[in-house]
C-alpha cells in the first residue's frame, strides 16, 4: 500500500470509528487462524504487521525519533502476533476519588 492509499484508508477508518481495540484483537486472531490453516504465509503476516505499524507511526509523538518509535511498534507487534504478549483489555487504572487512601511510608 503506498503512502496516499494508506492515508485514505487511515481517514476512512477513523471516520467510521474503526480504531477500537476490539477490531485490532479480532484482526490479530484472524491472522493467527489464517496462518495456522496455511492460508497466509509469514510474508503475508509481515505485510499485515507492517501496515499496522505504519498506521500507528502516523501518530508518533513529535518528541520521539520516528525510526525508533517504528522499531518499538514492530517489536511489540511481533510479540503480539507470536502470542508472547497479551492482547485485549489491560488493567483498569484507578479512578480519582475511588478508594483514595493516603500514601503510607
Amino acid at each position: 500500500m503506498n503512502e496516499q492509499e494508506r492515508s485514505r484508508v487511515h481517514h476512512a477508518l477513523e471516520f467510521l470509528g474503526m480504531r477500537a481495540q476490539a477490531t485490532a484483537v479480532g484482526l490479530v486472531q484472524l491472522c493467527v487462524e489464517l496462518r495456522r490453516a496455511g492460508v497466509l504465509d509469514q510474508e503475508a503476516i509481515d505485510r499485515v504487521k507492517q501496515s499496522i505499524a505504519a498506521e500507528i507511526a502516523e501518530r508518533a509523538p513529535r518528541t520521539v525519533m520516528k525510526q525508533e518509535y517504528l522499531a518499538d511498534i514492530r517489536g511489540r507487534l511481533d510479540r503480539i502476533f507470536a502470542g508472547d504478549e497479551p492482547i485485549g483489555a489491560g488493567p483498569v487504572p484507578p479512578v480519582a476519588g475511588e478508594d483514595d487512601q493516603p500514601p503510607t511510608a
